[in-house]
């Protein structure tokens, strides 16, 4: 199995990132749906880590994919070039696919800035003002909120990116190979 250096860098923003951006979120809903218990007076260091490693997930993908993979997707093809090379243009040539760019990458481009945003409130609420949260049902209440719409966010962000990328993967670069014989 080969993979290119682009290819690469893709799996890492979305399958990395993304994936486990997308795992820890679920994993602080779950921590936001628990009682209010008494709250302690320090915040246990894996809940700080966990959360502090939620948000750099988050802006990790959304990151990387803004400045490192979408301008790939993004690059205009010279005239006569393959376009398989050139995501963006292979999907709106074909009036079959062109709703994966209009529809799909659009929704990324802009929606997925909210995922990180919203992590980013719900860890500084857990962990800052935990007894706030812990005290009064509206904070925890938005606070959920906050969660599922980063979650949701952040799910059909990559839904879409899965997609797209099946049409029209990023391609370029040196070739890696991660298994199997040289031939």
């Amino acid at each position: 199995m080969e993979v290119d250096f682009r290819e690469l860098v893709t799996i890492f923003h979305g399958m990395l990132f993304g994936g486990f951006f997308l795992m820890a979120l679920s994993g602080a809903l779950v921590l936001l749906l628990e009682r209010p218990r008494p709250v302690p007076e320090k915040v246990p260091i894996w809940q700080a880590l966990f959360l502090g490693k939620l948000v750099a997930l988050g802006w990790l993908a959304v990151l990387s994919g803004a400045y490192i993979v979408y301008p790939w997707y993004r690059a205009v093809a010279p005239p006569g070039a393959d376009l398989a090379l050139y995501g963006k243009q292979l999907l709106v040539a074909h009036g079959n696919t062109a709703g994966w760019h209009t529809l799909g990458m659009e929704w990324k481009e802009h929606v997925a800035w909210i995922a990180p945003m919203a992590a980013t409130m719900v860890a500084w609420v857990m962990l800052r003002h935990r007894a706030v949260w812990n005290a009064q049902r509206e904070v925890r209440v938005t606070v959920l909120g906050f969660a599922g719409a980063a979650l949701l966010a952040a799910a059909i962000a990559g839904g879409w990116g899965a997609m797209i990328d099946k049409k029209a993967p990023v391609q370029g670069g040196p070739s890696y190979r991660l298994m199997g014989d040289a031939k």
